[in-house]
């Protein structure tokens, strides 16, 4: 994605289409990042598929741009919701496009790991128990997909 959030190519808005990566331990902590706008918008690593760009690859990309994380154990949870995109960010995409198709993924790490942060989307980054992440996230579908991820550990 280009630096102003715009799609490549030339094309001046951004694919209504994106995923979700929870980043969780084996201790049931789950990684959440604060963005800059607005601000207190907590949430998992997302961002929109560019042009051509499978969920996957997306997903893939996403983690490394944001986290530094690499994608070994990436997990697609083949859930996708479509929810109405949030007014902060209705600019960003083409003139009557109100709603956004997302991907989830999960990736589980043994431990809590640094996270080579991108400050340029994010403030600051938590670890959080499975509860006190889903009161954090920001986003209903965020909350539903750490939930998921609640209750696929428990069943196990």
């Amino acid at each position: 994605m280009a630096e102003n959030g715009s799609q490549p190519s030339g094309t001046a808005h951004k694919r209504p289409e994106s995923v979700l990566v929870v980043v969780y331990t084996a201790d049931l902590e789950v990684l959440l990042l604060e963005r800059h706008v607005p601000a207190g918008w907590w949430q998992s690593v997302t961002g929109s598929l560019e042009v051509d760009e499978q969920p996957w690859e997306a997903a893939v990309r996403e983690l490394r741009e944001e986290t530094g994380l690499s994608a070994h154990g990436l997990l697609d949870l083949g859930v996708n919701e479509r929810f109405t995109i949030a007014p902060a960010w209705r600019e960003r995409f083409a003139p009557g496009v109100t709603e956004n198709l997302e991907h989830a993924f999960a990736l589980r790490l043994p431990e809590r790991v640094e996270i080579a942060l991108d400050s340029t989307e994010h403030v600051r980054y938590e670890w959080l128990p499975l509860q006190a992440a889903m009161e954090r996230a920001t986003s209903p579908t965020n909350r539903a997909a750490i939930e998921l991820i609640g209750r696929f550990a428990a069943s196990c």
